[in-house]
């Protein structure tokens, strides 16, 4: 059903997606999740059928960079139990950096193979030390004739193992050599299976099909050609990574909370329980009509958020709805998945339910890509226009 404030173009998109999420069915994510392995079958299928090219532009085959195209794309799969991540990594956050600061030499070197799913990119930027506070990373990219030479370790990167390439931040100058934080940083294009880089998976217990890793790089070389942007300006670059990151974050959170929502409902007027069905009970119908009610609302912003970046507005506004959106998809989406369990009662822990399945992955958002307290700093201080508090 095409959403009352969506163009025809994108009610095209979210049908083409359910049809596409209920061929393959949530069993086929499961199986794939539970293997670490990637959805390889689905993959190729989203690039036959150019939704790989959503975020590429026209004149290297793509449809062009629509960012709300592909939201609609992702929330859709998740609203039927098919979380991609590697389309927010790559389709996402790589496509749209390249298209907006690759040079012409790698635009062309990478979206012909992206656009046929024969390559992916993640993206790196977290480390051990440096946490949310991205600004104090410590990966080094030193300049050496025609080449960077980095140094340093990532943590808590997703898909490594299903990437070709990665997004990788580092700074080109340490921290303490210049006068402003937001100086000295670049990012580079850089392979996977280059030599001096080791990606050791981690142990993290969340049910997904992109498993994390800590990424050591020792002397990785990569040519001066590899660098997105301009040298030591990365901070534009990576705001037109991590705006795309928090929309698309924010379309999975509301398709996994709608999945949900859709458990709970059917649940609720299956269920007899003192011979009425216990969605009768507003004790119950009321909370799954308020999830109803969240998640609309989130969509909403991610959708506005989405329009906002398609339509080249400032970072900094994008930034503030985009973290908007993401911040009220995590809450919308964590509670959309408590009150599924709860209305299951006893069942809502079990495997056959499948909605304690997605209880880590909902939960994440309110931590990750950037926790809620950080999202909140941002909105009061570039919003609000309170003092900033750290």
């Amino acid at each position: 059903m095409q959403r009352p404030d969506e163009r025809e173009e994108v009610a095209q998109v979210r049908a083409a997606a359910r049809a596409l999420a209920r061929r393959y069915g949530r069993a086929y994510w499961l199986e794939k999740a539970q293997h670490g392995e990637a959805p390889e079958e689905l993959w190729q299928d989203l690039a036959q059928g150019g939704y790989l090219g959503l975020t590429i532009p026209e004149e290297y085959g793509g449809a062009g960079c629509h960012l709300e195209l592909l939201a609609a794309l992702i929330e859709e799969l998740s609203a039927d139990g098919l979380p991609l991540f590697m389309l927010v990594l790559s389709t996402a956050m790589a496509h749209l950096v390249l298209a907006r600061h690759g040079t012409p030499q790698q635009k062309a070197a990478h979206f012909p193979a992206l656009l046929r799913g024969e390559s992916r990119f993640c993206f790196a930027i977290t480390e051990p030390d440096a946490g949310s506070n991205s600004f104090n990373i410590r990966t080094l990219a030193r300049r050496e004739g025609d080449s960077f030479v980095i140094s340093g370790q990532k943590v808590f990167i997703s898909g490594v193992d299903h990437a070709d390439h990665m997004l990788l931040v580092a700074r080109t100058s340490p921290r303490e050599e210049v006068a402003d934080k937001r100086q000295g940083m670049g990012m580079f294009i850089v392979g996977t299976k280059a030599e001096g880089l080791q990606a050791v998976a981690m142990d993290t217990r969340i049910l997904i099909t992109e498993r994390q890793f800590q990424v050591f790089l020792d002397r990785v070389t990569v040519p001066a050609s590899a660098l997105v942007g301009e040298e030591s300006k990365g901070l534009d670059v990576l705001f037109d990574a991590l705006n795309p990151e928090r929309i698309t974050v924010a379309a999975m959170a509301v398709g996994l909370g709608r999945y949900a929502l859709a458990k709970a409902v059917d649940y609720a007027r299956r269920r007899v329980v003192f011979n009425v069905p216990i969605g009768a009970h507003q004790g119950l119908a009321h909370p799954l009509a308020m999830v109803a009610t969240e998640l609309e609302l989130a969509g909403l912003m991610a959708r506005h958020a989405a329009r906002l970046f398609d339509a080249g507005v400032d970072r900094r506004t994008v930034g503030i709805y985009a973290n908007m959106a993401k911040y009220a998809a995590a809450e919308a989406a964590i509670r959309a998945v408590d009150t599924a369990i709860q209305v299951h009662g006893g069942a809502g822990f079990t495997g056959e339910a499948d909605v304690i399945t997605i209880w880590p992955l909902v939960r994440l958002f309110r931590t990750a890509p950037v926790s809620r307290e950080m999202i909140l700093n941002y909105i009061a201080e570039h919003h609000l226009g309170l003092p900033r508090s750290y």
